[in-house]
């Protein structure tokens, strides 16, 4: 028996950050994302030599350890091991005795959510296993608490439920860990047009996106008013973002893109770099009308809104930076899980 699964990495369009407490807690934070054709995969094979095995073969790493209830976190497939210490603890109370791999088709600090997305996934493949009563919001409450709680690890909530529900959807993040995910019932033709007009572009660079989110915590904590502002004011872009998308005002993404982009800079340190900078204005000489860092910031994942046929000439402008523009398709399924 194999028991797979597989979760969409997502595109932040609009509210980035406003999911990161304390200011979600404090003020609300809403954010509107789409899921993209490219994802994370996780594969269960159970297993009777009382051994756990987990395998990343996108990071070329290897773990084997006795079958016991709780794995040590030391810096070593630690999302996996966390996955796992939680799931006993709260469901099996016992050890398991499998192999666990996985591979993700963007790499860590791509800012498209890989990390969380993978958390997803491993999630799911043990929900099919074990035939877990987890729905959508149990299995993104899991994740979270899982990255955020267990294990120590600085971000938002996005991430998590963009994963398991898929498609487009503006999100609202408030205390005490309340989240409300809202589908849109956007229309074909206008998300067509999106994807044929949005540009996305790997930097080739990576960046720890925790010293950023960290920064950005301590700034809402210490009360920092240009901070907590340019938050107020992406709160706002994802409002507009949700107007224009419903309403088929496609193009007019671009400005709400560049305005959230200079925003997003004011909230921390570390956002934006010379590099992305220069990046970011190649891409609108070429004809964009607007774009932004997905994710945390500091490199990673770019996205260009270019209107009409101007996509052509700011990728050939991109293309000589030395990135990479991909390809990529909207997706509006979420975790997905199967057994063979």
């Amino acid at each position: 028996m194999i028991i797979r699964s597989k979760a969409p990495l997502r595109l932040g369009l609009a509210g980035g950050g406003t999911d990161v407490s304390p200011y979600s807690d404090q003020y609300g934070g809403a954010i509107l994302n789409a899921t993209i054709g490219m994802y994370a995969y996780a594969t269960i094979r159970p297993t009777e030599d009382g051994k756990i095995t987990l395998i990343a073969t996108d990071r070329d790493e290897r773990y084997t350890h006795e079958a016991t209830e709780a794995l040590p976190i030391d810096g070593n497939l630690d999302l996996a091991k966390g996955i796992y210490n939680r799931i006993v603890k709260d469901f099996t109370q016992k050890s398991l005795s499998f192999e666990l791999t996985t591979f993700v088709d963007a790499p860590p600090g791509s800012g498209l959510g890989s990390s969380s997305t993978l958390v997803v996934a491993i999630i799911g493949a043990f929900v099919e296993w074990l035939k877990l009563p987890l729905g959508e919001y149990d299995i993104a409450h899991l994740a979270y608490s899982i990255e955020r709680e267990d294990l120590g690890m600085a971000g938002g909530k996005q991430d998590q439920y963009a994963a398991t529900f898929g498609g487009v959807n503006y999100m609202e993040f408030m205390g005490n860990d309340k989240v409300i995910v809202n589908p849109l019932r956007v229309k074909e033709k206008w998300l067509h047009e999106l994807e044929n007009n949005l540009v996305l572009f790997f930097t080739e660079t990576s960046r720890l996106s925790s010293s950023i989110i960290e920064k950005q915590r301590e700034n809402v904590s210490s009360k920092n008013e240009k901070s907590i502002d340019a938050m107020h004011r992406l709160k706002e872009q994802s409002i507009r973002m949700k107007e224009v998308l419903l309403r088929g005002e496609v193009d007019r993404i671009g400005e709400i893109l560049h305005e959230s982009w200079q925003h997003k800079k004011q909230m921390a340190e570390g956002i934006s770099n010379p590099q992305l900078d220069f990046i970011y204005e190649t891409a609108m000489n070429a004809g964009a009308t607007g774009g932004k860092v997905s994710g945390a910031g500091g490199g990673g994942f770019m996205m260009f809104y270019a209107p009409y046929t101007s996509k052509y000439n700011v990728i050939s402008s991109l293309n000589q930076l030395g990135g990479k523009v991909m390809r990529y398709t909207f997706t509006n399924i979420g975790v997905t899980t199967w057994t063979i």
